[in-house]
C-alpha cells in the first residue's frame, strides 16, 4: 500500500496507484455533524481524520465565507456579506462591495487590497505543515483568486459590462486584486505546502460565463504569470485550479500554462467520462462526484457503485482524485459521507480503460 504522499504525487504523474487519492471539503454543520457522528478531537482536521490524503489550509477571499456569525459583516477585502439559511443549512451571501457605482474610478484608485505579507495570515499554514505535512499532502488554497474578488467587490452584472467596456479600469482593478493569491502563494510555498490551489468560477453550468478570448485577455496570462511564479519558488510545486461549470472550452489552455489539477468537474455540467477520454492525459481531474442530486437524494449504494465506478474508469492510467464536486453540504446524511469514504479508501483490483486512448 501506498502512503499519502506516494499516492497523490503518482497520480499526478499519471501513473496507476493502489486506489485514487481521496478527498473531500465539508460546509461547516456538516463538518460538526462528523465530528460529533465520528467522534473527532476539535483540533484534529476532519478530512484528515475520516483519510484525506491532503489536508488543505485556506488563506484570502476564501476565508470571507462563514467569516463571522453577524448577520452582516465585512470581510477584510471590503465586501459586505450576510448570513441567511434555507431550509437544509446556512450560507454567505454577497449584499456589497467596496467598488461598487465607481464610475470615476476614485474608489479603486484609493483601494487597496489585505496585507498579503502579513506573517500572521500564514501562522496556520505552517502549523498544518508541520502536522501532518509527512503523512499528507498540503494543499495551500487562495479561491475566488483573481475574477471572482473583482466582482465580489463591483458587483457580477457591472463587472461583466466593464470587461466589454472599460479595459483600462477592468486592468487596473484585476492588477490589484490579483497581488494577493500571488504573494500569498509565495508565502504558502515558503511555509512548506505541496499544492497551490486557486480558482475563480467562470463558467455557469452550460457554457463559459464570459467568451474564451475575453478570458485569455483578463485572465489566462495573470494566471501564467502566478503559476510561472509559484514554479520559480519551488520547481516541484503542483498547481490547482478550482471553477465550477463547464469550463472545458480553456482547460487545454489551463494545462498549457501549466495546471497540473483541475477540480471539480462538476458532473451536470461536464461528463466526467468524456472530459477523461478527451483532456485526462494532460491534467488530473479532481473532483466529479455530484453533490447537486446524487449525494442529497441517491441511495447510498448508489453513492458507493458511482465512486466504485469513478476509482475504475477515471482512475485508469493515473490522473484521477475521488473527490465530491464541491464541499458536501448539509443536505447529505453523515451515513452516505461515511459510506463515500469507506469505498473511496478501498484499493482499486481492476482499472478499466474503456475511457483511457
Amino acid at each position: 500500500m501506498m502512503d499519502s504522499r506516494e499516492r497523490v504525487f503518482t497520480a499526478v504523474e499519471h501513473k496507476e496507484v493502489d486506489r485514487p487519492p481521496v478527498f473531500a471539503t465539508f460546509t461547516p454543520e456538516v463538518d460538526e455533524a462528523l465530528r460529533n457522528h465520528c467522534n473527532i478531537d476539535g483540533d484534529v482536521d476532519t478530512g484528515y481524520a475520516l483519510g484525506n490524503d491532503m489536508v488543505k489550509v485556506t488563506v484570502g477571499m476564501e476565508n470571507s465565507f462563514y467569516m463571522t456569525d453577524d448577520s452582516t459583516y465585512t470581510c477584510p477585502f471590503g465586501v459586505v456579506w450576510k448570513n441567511v439559511k434555507n431550509s437544509s443549512g446556512a450560507y454567505t451571501e454577497i449584499v456589497d462591495g467596496a467598488l461598487r457605482d465607481d464610475e470615476d474610478g476614485f474608489k479603486l484608485k484609493n483601494y487597496e487590497i489585505p496585507d498579503p505579507h502579513n506573517p500572521e495570515l500564514y501562522k496556520h499554514v505552517k502549523a498544518a505543515v508541520d502536522r501532518y505535512g509527512k503523512e499528507k499532502i498540503i494543499v495551500g488554497s487562495c479561491q475566488c483568486s483573481v475574477f471572482e474578488t473583482a466582482w465580489y467587490l463591483t458587483g457580477l452584472e457591472d463587472f461583466l459590462a466593464m470587461m466589454l467596456t472599460d479595459e483600462d479600469y477592468t486592468d487596473e482593478l484585476l492588477d490589484k486584486v490579483m497581488q494577493f493569491p500571488l504573494h500569498a502563494g509565495l508565502h504558502m510555498i515558503e511555509a512548506g505546502v505541496d499544492v497551490i490551489w486557486l480558482g475563480d468560477d467562470v463558467a455557469t453550468q452550460l457554457d463559459m460565463m464570459i467568451s474564451v478570448p475575453d478570458w485569455r485577455r483578463y485572465l489566462k496570462e495573470r494566471y501564467a504569470c502566478m503559476f510561472s511564479e509559484f514554479k520559480k519558488a519551488n520547481k516541484d510545486i503542483l498547481l490547482a485550479y478550482h471553477c465550477c461549470g463547464n469550463c472545458e472550452r480553456i482547460i487545454d489552455e489551463l494545462a498549457e500554462i501549466g495546471l497540473d489539477m483541475l477540480q471539480p468537474i462538476q458532473p451536470q455540467a461536464m461528463d466526467p467520462y468524456m472530459i477523461k477520454e478527451r483532456h485526462g492525459k494532460n491534467v488530473t481531474l479532481f473532483g466529479g462526484l455530484d453533490i447537486q442530486d446524487l449525494f442529497p437524494n441517491g441511495t447510498t449504494q448508489q453513492v458507493v457503485q458511482t465512486v466504485y465506478d469513478y476509482k475504475r474508469y477515471l482512475g485508469a492510467g493515473g490522473g484521477y482524485i475521488v473527490s465530491p464536486a464541491h464541499h458536501l453540504q448539509s443536505d447529505t446524511s453523515v451515513e452516505k459521507i461515511c459510506a463515500f469514504y469507506e469505498e473511496a479508501k478501498k484499493p482499486v483490483e481492476n482499472y478499466d480503460y474503456k475511457y483511457v486512448r
